[in-house]
């Protein structure tokens, strides 16, 4: 005996009806805060990648940030310590990378900046300075994975950098 076939009518996603299944990642909510000097909405912790572990967890975000203007003025450099950061371009958008070694202290000659093509994301190491989101030309959409849980994971560094395209 054959079992009859399972007929669906495929219903509306919204965060509600999946709950038992996981997370809807939207970018759309109005659940977010402001970063990086008021120029990116950071809708954070979009949905929880199940990681085993002492209280660490993988968060996985959208950033929506506003373009900086150039040449770039920075204030500080910040780090992530307990763990990786990375960002993915959702719309093609070009941006600033400005990083320096990790370490205690930051020398002002190992600090580099580079500029995206807008199809490329990057992944800080644990403990990487780095500047704020950077996005050029336009709004810009960013899928970022980082480190959740216990323990301070944002150090930040005072130097003033001055940030230009060749």
């Amino acid at each position: 005996m054959t079992e009859p076939t399972l007929q669906l009518a495929a219903e509306p996603l919204t965060t509600d009806a999946f709950a038992d299944f996981g997370e809807v990642i939207d970018h759309r909510s109005t659940d977010y805060f402001m970063i990086n000097g008021g120029i990116t909405r950071r809708h954070h912790d979009l949905a929880k990648v199940e990681t085993l572990g002492e209280g660490a967890r993988t968060l996985i975000s959208i950033f929506v940030s506003q373009p900086v203007q150039l040449p770039l003025e920075l204030s500080f450099l910040e780090r992530h310590p307990l763990g990786s950061q990375a960002f993915m371009p959702l719309q093609g958008e070009r941006f600033v990378i400005v990083v320096a070694p990790a370490g205690d202290i930051i020398d002002p000659t190992q600090v580099r900046a580079f500029v995206t093509d807008g199809q490329q994301g990057i992944n800080y190491h644990a403990g990487t300075w780095h500047a704020i989101q950077s996005v050029l030309d336009a709004e810009g959409r960013f899928l970022v994975v980082d480190r959740g849980g216990a323990g301070n994971n944002c150090d930040e560094y005072p130097i003033a950098l001055r940030v230009t395209l060749e």
